[in-house]
Parts: C-alpha cells; structure tokens; sequence
C-alpha cells in the first residue's frame, strides 16, 4: 500500500478514498467500519490501515443513515454552574465512553420551558437522553420517553426509568446529629417550586424531625443558588431555629456567608447542613456539614440503564443494570456545633 498523506488542505476523507487506497469496493469498506468481523481478517486489517493513513474519522451523522444509531447520548442538566453536576457528569461520561458512546450535554438553566426547547433540539441526534434534575412536568417527561430511551436522575415518574438516591440514611444522621447537638427548632431551605426532589426532602425531614422532638418549618421556596441561600437569612432570623437543612451546598453556603456578614456565628448561633457534598463545600470556614450523595455512581447508572433501554429497543439482551440502592450520608465537618452564644 503507498502512502498517500493525510490530505491536508483537502476536504475529509471517505470511505471512497478507503476503497481506492486499500484496493476493495467502498460497500466492503462501510461493512468493515461498521459492522466488525463481517469480512475476511485481511481484508479488513488493510482497510483499517488504509482509514488510518488517511486519518479517517467516522461521522456518526452518517453511520446512523443505515443502522439507526448516532451512537450518542443526551445529557440534560438544570444549570451546567452548579458543581452538584461535576459528578453526575463525570460518571456519566465514564459509562458512556466504556459503552462506545458519545455524551453530549446542554442546559436548561433552571427552566422548563428552555429545558423542553434544548430536548427539542438535541432528540434528533441521539439514541437516548437523560434528564438531570429536570423542571418538566410528568406529562412532557412522558412524551419525550415514547420518542426515544429516556431516564430521569432525582425524580420519580409513573412509567419512566428515574435513578433517585436513597434519601432516607442521611436525612435521619443528619436529623439525629442535630438533635444530639440540643437543637430543637429545625428550618428546611426548599429549592425551587418544581423540584421533586426538594419535596421529597422535605417530606421525609416532617416525618422524622417530630420524633425527635424537633419542631420544623420550611423556608421557600427558593433559587438553587449562593443568593438564593443568602436571601433566605432574615426569615430564618425570624423563624428563631437555631439550625437548617438547605436544599443544597450552595444555598447553606450562601446563608453562612450572609449570617456571618450579619454578625451571626457559625456553629455557635446558627447551624447548618448542606446536602450534595459538591467539589469546594469543604472549602468554606467553617467547613460546611453536608448530606453527601453519590452523584458519579448516579450518572454512571443513569447512562447504563439508557444504553439498556437502547438495548431492548432493538431486541438485544438486558446488561443487568444494579438495583442495589444508592444511600446518602451525612458529613459532619465545621458548620454544626452545640449553641454557645
């Protein structure tokens, strides 16, 4: 076989020049490309070689013309800034890349309507999307999940695949831990008013904190945000609790910042827990007691039970994705303390 380069300065090459280089017809080259093992060894080790030194690359956009496949995954996140989805991300992008997958993401930035806008547009060139903590309603999440596989991360939905921790574990330490600390006025930092899962938070913080003899009330609903948590401060001076649960890291981080700003001390006047355990909640002074929950593990599942559902789709065997549940805990750092002042 001669050289021939790489073309440069020339368009891309195809698998008609494949064909020229390696002496076979362009069909043999596309059932070597995409359909492994269908040829003669030979055949196809040459082919390969000859894609090689043209630098190759196959076009996804075009593999899918023949097979269905894009061989591509959606991601949708609420907001792409939140470090609650570093994980969530990375995890996902393991199982994809381990799957012979390609994860693209977008973002909704908190909205349903943007959310259902970037669905609309990423559908066509996936074979499955998951959603991260999405703001669509039930009925919106239904439609899409009858046009291609789809999963839900944090969210339960009759009839839809949903990848949702095991909030109890850390919820109840967290609990447990306050009240061993002496605190009996509890406020919850609800998120935002669609979330499922800050209601699911707080469902299970008012079935446990009376048991404990902890009165509680919540607080919200609110933006997921550092300003959202320091917004809340003069109604949890108000409510007169001595600690709070918020809906995640960077609302508890928010409400530190501005109860210190105020003059108010962190434990000694004021506990406060996070939830998520986020890249930097160790990072603040005090260190920020948190709800860890195991995101990277969470979006490598989500990924596997899509590519499952692709699976299925197409008459292929089950993987077995794990049904072993995904527990939170609590992170006891800094942040809560015994009231002093």
């Amino acid at each position: 076989m001669t050289a021939r380069g790489t073309r440069r300065g020339k368009s891309p090459a195809t698998i008609y020049d494949i064909a020229k280089l390696a002496g076979v017809n362009p069909s043999t080259v596309s059932r070597a490309l995409s359909k492994p093992g269908r040829i003669n060894v030979k055949t196809e080790e040459r082919i390969h070689a000859a894609a090689k030194e043209l630098n190759y690359r196959l076009n996804p956009m075009a593999r899918a013309l023949p097979t269905g496949r894009t061989n591509t995954l959606g991601l949708l996140l609420a907001d792409i800034t939140n470090p609650m989805f570093f994980n969530v991300v990375r995890g996902a992008e393991r199982a994809a890349s381990l799957g012979g997958y390609t994860l693209i993401l977008a973002e909704s930035q908190e909205s349903g309507e943007r959310e259902a806008e970037a669905a609309e547009r990423i559908l066509p060139s996936v074979d499955g999307l998951v959603l991260v903590t999405t703001r669509l309603v039930d009925q919106e999440i239904l439609e899409l999940a009858e046009r291609k596989p789809l999963v839900v991360i944090n969210r339960e939905v009759d009839g839809v695949d949903g990848i949702v921790p095991d909030l109890e574990p850390g919820i109840n330490q967290a609990l447990t831990h306050l009240a061993e600390l002496g605190h009996t006025r509890v406020a919850f930092l609800s998120g935002p008013a669609n979330s499922w899962m800050s209601c699911a938070r707080w469902e299970i913080l008012l079935a446990n904190a009376p048991e404990r003899g902890m009165s509680i009330v919540e607080i919200g609903p609110g933006s997921p945000t550092l300003d959202g948590g320091r917004d809340t401060l003069s109604r949890v001076v108000a409510s007169g609790v001595t600690a709070v649960l918020a809906y995640n890291d960077l609302m508890a981080i928010g409400l530190m910042r501005a109860a210190q700003e105020s003059g108010l001390t962190v434990p000694g006047q004021l506990s406060i827990v996070g939830f998520d355990d986020i890249f930097g909640s160790d990072f603040t002074s005090p260190q920020l007691s948190t709800i860890r929950t195991p995101l990277g593990l969470i979006g490598e599942r989500a990924i596997r039970r899509t590519l499952e559902l692709i699976d299925e789709d197409s008459g292929g065997v089950p993987r077995g994705i794990s049904n072993v549940p995904l527990p939170t805990e609590l992170v006891v750092r800094g942040s809560t303390g015994r009231i002093t002042d």
